[in-house]
């Protein structure tokens, strides 16, 4: 039986990762990412900062807005989508002004903030556990495709009218967005600020465990993320000391989907990589809703790490360039598949709590690992192989912490559940 208040989150799922895409394209070519690389180092090291600044206006009071929105989460996404529409209006005539900088922030938070509430819409519309895993794939899946489709048009509007052209396309996107987010049912409203009960369900043992697994695989991404573009920008498997900033200005640029001219490896390596880890998290998001048929959310966490540090051991061992593409693919699907599956045990374990809080500080949590893991290679120099290696290694060591924590509370729903309470329901 399909499920139409599903296909709608699904319609305006689509059209705002459209939407978002066509900004990222407006953006790449504009001043926003312009980065000098003799001062790359220090750039960088605040382009990562500045990643955290939307979360901490979305933890602390979007969250909690979320859950406490008059009418529900149904008009608290119309008012999303309706103001990245407004904000788009005001970019169009600002791509060249220092106004870019607040508009394209402000952007960031709404986009942010638009992607707690999908998350907390999903246990709204799916009532049966075992689909958690399944309609977070879907969205993620219906995201990444509709973001390659929003892409091609906003890059036609960039090459025969500009940056702003870009940016009108994606303010229409955005209000048909808006338009479609009124089809969605309201959900409940949380009348009350979180209480004892709502922190406690938030806080349970293997909540906690899944965020710490889930955290590491996020910190794997950023840390991925740079050094390949350390690496493959310094013109040699290790990297040269001699470029640095040159290697960091070209390798951010082109990780930020600018342009890059460098005289080290060709930016098509980079890009390769980067086409590896999209392409693994698509994957990840097809093979997590089947892995969930067989095994429990906890398992596939489990497993995923087990995976990622086989490959990221494989990888240090064989080296080169075809090492990084496959470590970045495992890297895409491992992330992806823990992800979705630390969503569906939020949104299956903590029943009665404030799931618009929950996902906006879980996902402040996340970004922090991601730059913390990101930061290590911009730090300190560090050889690919020797990187790849320390990816199997922490992989490794999340696992079998993740997996002997599984005994360490009486009280945990991530285990073989014996108590028929706790046994998934089916049907």
């Amino acid at each position: 039986m399909i499920n139409t208040s599903f296909l709608r989150l699904v319609r305006v799922h689509a059209l705002g990762a459209a939407g978002d895409a066509m900004i990222t394209i407006a953006l790449a070519g504009s001043l926003f990412f312009s980065i000098d690389p003799s001062a790359a180092r220090l750039r960088v090291t605040l382009y990562l900062v500045l990643t955290m600044a939307p979360f901490a206006v979305v933890g602390p009071f979007i969250g909690p807005a979320l859950d406490r929105f008059r009418g529900g989460r149904r008009p608290m996404i119309f008012a999303i989508n309706a103001g990245r529409a407004f904000v788009a209006l005001l970019m169009i005539s600002n791509m060249d002004s220092l106004l870019l900088f607040p508009l394209a922030f402000m952007m960031l938070v709404l986009q942010k903030s638009y992607g707690v509430a999908k998350a907390s819409m999903v246990p709204i519309i799916l009532h049966n556990e075992e689909q958690f895993v399944g309609g977070n794939a879907r969205l993620a899946l219906v995201g990444g495709v509709c973001g390659f489709l929003g892409a091609g048009p906003a890059l036609l509007a960039n090459v025969l009218g500009g940056a702003s052209w870009a940016v009108a396309l994606a303010m229409v996107v955005f209000l048909l967005c808006a338009v479609a987010s009124l089809s969605l049912p309201p959900g409940r409203m949380v009348p009350q600020p979180a209480g004892d009960e709502d922190e406690s369900a938030l806080r349970t043992f293997g909540i906690r465990r899944a965020a710490s697994a889930t955290g590491t695989l996020r910190g794997i991404v950023g840390f991925m993320t740079f050094l390949a573009a350390f690496a493959l920008r310094g013109g040699a498997d290790d990297v040269n000391l001699s470029g640095v900033g040159k290697a960091f200005g070209a390798g951010v640029r082109h990780a930020l989907q600018g342009d890059v001219a460098s005289d080290a490896s060709p930016a098509w390596k980079l890009g390769l990589v980067a086409a590896a880890t999209v392409a693994g998290f698509l994957v990840g998001s097809l093979l997590a809703p089947k892995l969930r048929d067989r095994l429990r959310e906890e398992f596939i966490i489990t497993a995923a790490l087990v995976a990622l540090a086989l490959v990221g051991v494989l990888a240090a061992w064989g080296g080169g360039f075809g090492s990084t593409l496959l470590l970045a693919l495992g890297v895409g699907v491992t992330a992806s598949a823990g992800k979705l599956s630390f969503d569906s045990i939020v949104q299956r374990d903590a029943e009665g709590a404030n799931h618009g809080r929950a996902f906006a500080a879980f996902e402040t949590r996340f970004q922090i690992f991601w730059v913390l893991g990101a930061l290590i290679p911009v730090i300190i120099p560090i050889p690919a192989r020797v990187g790849f290696l320390l990816i199997g290694l922490a992989a490794g060591v999340a696992a079998v912490y993740f997996w002997v924590r599984r005994t360490a509370s009486p009280v945990d729903r991530s285990g073989p559940a014996t108590d028929p309470e706790h046994q998934p329901q089916r049907g």
